[in-house]
C-alpha cells in the first residue's frame, strides 16, 4: 500500500512547477522586457531633447563674422549619439524640422555621416524666437512584445515596436 501512495505522488513537482514556475519566469521576463523598453524611450526623449537645446542655442548670431559656431545635422546628430548611450545609430531615424517646415529625415549614423557640409537651420529660419522641431523614432525589437495582442508579428519572431520622441524649441539669439 505504501508503495502505492508514493507513485502516486511523483508527477507532483513537475505538475507544480507547470503551473507556477513557468508563468512566474514569464512574469519575471516581461518585467525585464518592460524596463527596457521604457529606459530605451526615457534615452530617446533625453537624447533629442538635448539635440534641440544644442541647436536653439546655436542661433542667427552663430553664423555672423567672426563667430564660427554655426552647427549642421551632423554635429547635433552627434550630441544627439552621446546623449543617447546604448541606443544602436542605425536603427534611430531622426527628422529635422525648421521654422519653414522643411524637414529633413535620416538615420543617426547617416545624419553624423553624411550632413556635415551645409548650416541647419538654413540662414533664412534662423532667426531668434523662430522654432525649430526635431523628432526621433526608434524601432524596438521585443521578444516579449509578439505576445501582445495586435502588437507585432505571430510567435515566430520578434515583434518591433516604433517609440517616438520629439522636442521643439525655439531659436535663443
Amino acid at each position: 500500500m505504501k508503495r502505492n501512495r508514493k507513485t502516486r505522488r511523483r508527477g507532483n513537482s513537475l505538475l507544480e512547477f507547470t503551473l507556477v514556475g513557468i508563468p512566474l519566469i514569464f512574469v519575471l521576463v516581461s518585467t525585464i522586457e518592460l524596463a527596457r523598453g521604457m529606459w530605451i524611450y526615457h534615452t530617446i526623449g533625453y537624447a533629442v531633447k538635448e539635440g534641440t537645446r544644442y541647436a536653439v542655442v546655436h542661433g542667427q548670431n552663430c553664423t555672423k563674422p567672426p563667430n564660427s559656431c554655426s552647427v549642421t545635422i551632423g554635429n547635433i546628430a552627434g550630441v544627439i549619439h552621446s546623449a543617447g548611450v546604448g541606443l544602436d545609430s542605425g536603427t534611430l531615424s531622426l527628422t529635422f524640422t525648421d521654422a519653414g517646415g522643411t524637414a529633413t529625415t535620416c538615420t543617426l549614423k547617416d545624419c553624423i555621416a553624411n550632413y556635415t557640409t551645409n548650416a541647419w537651420p538654413p540662414s533664412t529660419e534662423n532667426a531668434p524666437g523662430l522654432k525649430l522641431k526635431i523628432s526621433g523614432s526608434y524601432a524596438f525589437n521585443s521578444v516579449i512584445a509578439m505576445f501582445w495582442p495586435g502588437a507585432g508579428h505571430p510567435v515566430s519572431g520578434l515583434a518591433t515596436l516604433d517609440l517616438w520622441a520629439s522636442s521643439r524649441e525655439s531659436i535663443q539669439f
